[in-house]
């Protein structure tokens, strides 16, 4: 069995699943855009059902306006995307984790409880891959490193690169968190800055001539926050379910790694 081959397959179908859901997200969340857009150009002195809403925010905003409002859109997909995809994996690795050990140990050798473990499952390649080090360990090179540390340096990689794995995505929601507040905030910002102008040209600060402009430069600080709030939120909870989802797979690579080393040479 080739080492470099062993559960690539699989990430791969992930990574592209995850990619499929976002540009399916974003084309969706583009049409409804794009759909109003010919709606206010269609008529455009029809008023919103809601003068102070989002579809006003949208119809009475400029390109910058507009353009703050679509990158907090593909920000908030972004991370949605990635805390579907990230707590699925750790759904698939709590639910292997409830069945392996029994599956594993109760089977009559190594090579039948491997068969017994899910195929492409974490706790399928982690014995794969110690098998196939053990295996390996009989070539002239390898032979000049002890068994037992050849063995544990591929476990000790296997274990490293699941728990790589899992955390992708994870920088992507630590960005999401700590900047769309400022995205929001600068739409905000930008936002009023225009109401100020409108209101000097015209000449005239009355309420009804403030209220609209204001609060729908807020309501960008608004959508920053919800943006962010659930990627921080999302981002302590999966680091939290990665360490948990990783210490039954770490104790399963030990009792592994004893078996293996107490086994009598394999052929």
């Amino acid at each position: 069995m080739n080492d470099n081959n062993i559960d690539r397959h699989p990430s791969a179908k992930r990574l592209s699943m995850a990619r499929c859901l976002g540009l399916l997200a974003v084309a969706g969340a583009w049409s409804v855009v794009q759909a109003q857009a010919v709606a206010v150009a269609a008529d455009p002195a029809a008023e919103p059902a809601n003068p102070y809403g989002l579809a006003a925010l949208w119809a009475q905003g400029d390109l910058v306006a507009k353009a703050t409002l679509l990158i907090l859109l593909v920000m908030s997909l972004a991370s949605w995307t990635v805390l579907l995809t990230r707590w699925w994996d750790g759904v698939k690795l709590a639910r292997e984790a409830r069945t392996a050990g029994g599956a594993f140990f109760d089977a009559a050798s190594v090579d039948a409880g491997m068969q017994a473990l899910p195929p492409g499952g974490a706790y399928r390649v982690l014995t794969e891959r110690a098998l196939h080090a053990l295996r390996s360990h009989q070539g002239e090179i390898t032979q000049q490193i002890d068994r037992n540390a050849w063995v544990m340096m591929n476990l000790q990689r296997a274990l490293d690169e699941r728990h790589a794995r899992l955390q992708d995505g994870l920088s992507l929601l630590a960005t999401v968190g700590s900047t769309a507040p400022f995205v929001g905030l600068f739409g905000t910002v930008w936002g009023i800055y225009h109401a100020l102008t409108a209101i000097g040209i015209a000449g005239q600060a009355s309420l009804d001539k403030v209220a609209g402009p204001v609060g729908e430069a807020l309501i960008m600080t608004a959508i920053g926050l919800a943006v962010a709030v659930p990627a921080v939120l999302g981002y302590n909870a999966l680091v939290r379910r990665n360490k948990l989802a990783m210490e039954p797979l770490r104790a399963f690579g030990s009792d592994l790694h004893g078996l293996l080393m107490g086994a009598r040479p394999l052929r």
